[in-house]
């Protein structure tokens, strides 16, 4: 399944080691949302931990480069 625009930022800043608090405030989103669209990250790719997402997507996009600066 395909990744929203927002998910994958998620996942980006994810994959750089940011916690959901972080990634929340980063996003201007609550840690609610940034975990429901964790969840929905977790089911779109069947991956079982943040590591394990990002690992499969990665796998599933070798070019996917995560960068720290998203634009908000």
């Amino acid at each position: 399944m395909k990744l929203s625009p927002k998910e994958k930022d998620v996942l980006t800043l994810i994959a750089c080691g940011y916690s959901d608090k972080e990634v929340a405030v980063k996003l201007k989103n609550s840690i609610k949302t940034i975990q429901s669209h964790t969840e929905s990250i977790y089911k779109k790719l069947n991956a079982r931990s943040r590591a394990n997402a990002v690992f499969i997507y990665k796998d599933l996009h070798p070019k996917w480069r995560p960068v720290r600066s998203i634009k908000n």
